[in-house]
């Protein structure tokens, strides 16, 4: 990405394998943001007026359109972030599969309900609602273009919001070509608009006080800067950021597949994954074998643009430099390159690495890399690689490569973090109906699922009284024999005592 010296209110996007220009896009300010958040607050209330089949209806030809353009959507990721045409094709297919719950389960998770409620209010009819939230404001990452913004922007539109999205710098090629899908599908009202731009324009929405919510995808430290910026007007966040993501390989487990898992979670997109594995713990007895596998398979893999590179190249140019630092850091500090090394950094690219007896407070280990390497230790059992999983701020992923599956739910469990796979790598993240985020200084919230959908509405509570009751406590005219007779119930109802 660049800004036009000849035109400052745009920028060029660049393929970063290449360094071509892929197109140019303006950089829109804080009037124009205004503007589309404005259309977007007229357009908010059409959208909510419709019925629920009439939603989804549209979310769904939204979702066709996007499946017959697969190939050129995928195509123009491939251009815009430089990673694998099939990687880009894989990460729309997740895309639609969410588009296509969120449309599908709207009405059931968020649809007016009865609630029972209670001895004391049986004369209350009670119903809890979720209402849209009116204009959600999404900033997505580059890593994943369409994926991970899909995240946000399917579930508020499916409850019911309209969407303002800013795209990357880096890809905002995919967030017009996605905004001008869902213009050809839903003509009458934008319900989904594009904002392209830098920082500011990012801030500029953020800081808004014409948008109900923001969704952001991104660093901690830019994370904590939106989130200043959303304070100024009390905006609820949704923050999905980074992770220092953990394998665990317990004894026992399938060592071909775990090496084949694992590699891929870390290796993928160039290591460029939020969720994307940086740190490997295996029990002793299965350590060196297991070491040996990945290896093996790790020599293999070659970065490039071409159709038979196994991962593209350094989305972002300022990466390299945190990448070579932390493959620096890990050397200097006893640890070995048992695959590549500090020559494996070849801009725009970086091969393979994988380094082992690195100490735990290296950088390579406590900060997110976001590249294609990957640190592996020995522990003496399960135990202690939880300890050292855990051991960090971070608290995104995690994956368990285990035989035994009671000590792979447990360990599952006992990690922290928002989601783990057992003896895969992410399956959480395809399956459209379960929740994604994390804790810690990996954000907060969810996207996707039916806490997803919740994210995007705001709960209503409603009584309507059906009959009156022979007692109205909440009334001057009570009675002291009245209360008398109400404590008297409420004893009778709670007071007695449980055995354990």
């Amino acid at each position: 990405m660049t800004v036009t010296a000849e035109s400052p209110t745009s920028f060029t996007s660049l393929n970063p394998a290449t360094g071509e220009v892929v197109a140019e896009h303006p950089v829109l300010g804080a009037d124009a943001v205004a503007k589309a958040l404005t259309r977007a607050r007229e357009a908010a209330g059409w959208w909510r007026g419709l019925s629920w089949k009439e939603r989804r209806v549209r979310l769904l030809n939204i979702k066709g359109s996007l499946t017959r353009n697969l190939n050129r959507m995928a195509e123009l990721i491939h251009e815009e972030t430089g990673k694998t045409l099939q990687d880009a094709q894989l990460e729309t297919i997740m895309a639609i599969e969410h588009l296509d719950w969120a449309a599908r389960h709207a009405r059931k998770v968020l649809g007016p309900r009865s609630v029972y409620p209670g001895i004391m209010s049986l004369n209350q009819k009670a119903v809890l609602e979720y209402q849209p939230l009116g204009v959600v404001g999404v900033i997505g990452p580059w890593n994943y273009p369409i994926f991970t913004p899909m995240g946000s922007i399917a579930y508020a539109l499916a409850a019911g919001n309209t969407v303002v999205f800013k795209p990357s710098e880096f890809t905002p090629g995919v967030g017009v070509f996605l905004a001008e899908i869902v213009d050809a599908v839903v003509p009458e009202h934008p319900v989904l608009q594009t904002v392209t731009g830098l920082g500011a324009t990012g801030a500029a929405l953020a800081s808004s006080p014409d948008v109900d919510k923001i969704a952001f995808t991104g660093s901690g430290p830019t994370a904590k800067k939106v989130m200043a910026a959303c304070a100024q007007n009390l905006t609820p966040l949704i923050a999905e950021c980074g992770g220092k993501d953990v394998a665990i390989v317990d004894a026992g487990a399938n060592l071909d597949a775990a090496a084949d898992s694992a590699l891929w979670g870390a290796m993928s997109n160039a290591g460029q994954t939020c969720i994307g594995v940086e740190r490997i713990y295996v029990v002793d007895e299965s350590y060196d074998a297991f070491l040996a596998k990945l290896t093996e398979k790790a020599r293999d893999l070659r970065p490039g643009f071409d159709r038979e590179a196994a991962y593209g190249p350094i989305t972002m140019p300022g990466q390299l430099d945190i990448i070579e630092r932390h493959i620096k850091d890990a050397l200097d500090n006893g640890g070995t390159a048992v695959v590549g090394g500090v020559e494996s950094v070849r801009k725009p690219y970086v091969e393979p690495v994988v380094l082992t007896d690195v100490p735990e407070s290296s950088a390579a280990v406590c900060e997110e890399t976001f590249g294609p390497t990957i640190t592996v230790h020995r522990v003496r059992d399960l135990d202690e690689a939880i300890e050292r999983a855990n051991a960090t701020s971070y608290g995104l992923a995690g994956t368990v490569f285990s035989g035994d599956r009671s000590r792979a739910m447990d360990a599952a469990r006992r990690i922290r973090s928002g989601m783990t796979s057992i003896n895969a790598f992410a399956a959480f993240a395809m399956v459209a109906a379960l929740p994604f985020g994390g804790v810690g200084e990996s954000g907060f919230g969810r996207i996707h699922g039916a806490d997803g959908l919740r994210e995007f509405t705001r709960p209503k509570a409603i009584t309507r009284q059906r009959f009156a009751l022979p007692l109205n406590l909440t009334s001057f005219e009570r009675t002291e024999k009245e209360m008398a007779r109400v404590l008297q119930l409420v004893n009778l109802l709670h007071g007695r005592r449980y055995k354990r």
